[in-house]
């Protein structure tokens, strides 16, 4: 799977009660740029990267997908540089927690 065909399931895959009060749009930087949104309960998937982001992640397709699935250590990515963090760390800390893995397989 890539992680743009990932990434669209993320909306159906949100868990609102997860992200109850956090709004925020985060940039992923994969082979195919987008970005999510999660404002008012709802989370939202656009192609390319917005403007303005409180978080942007970088990562290869393959890792990617790894992480969002459960599969990847977000902390082991990121210590071994397969992961790259820009922006609010705590919302990279807490985003796993937004979305039901078991959902996005």
């Amino acid at each position: 799977m890539s992680a743009a065909a990932l990434l669209k399931k993320l909306p159906a895959a949100f868990n609102a009660d997860a992200a109850s009060g956090t709004e925020c749009t985060i940039n992923f930087n994969c082979s195919t740029p987008m970005n999510i949104t999660i404002k008012g309960g709802k989370c939202s998937v656009a192609d390319g990267a917005a403007s303005t982001a409180d978080l942007t992640v970088t990562m290869e397709d393959d890792d990617l997908v790894a992480l969002m699935k459960g599969e990847l250590n977000g902390m082991t990515a990121f210590m071994t540089g397969k992961l790259q963090l820009e922006g609010d760390l705590m919302l990279a800390q807490r985003m796993g927690g937004f979305f039901d893995a078991s959902k996005l397989g």
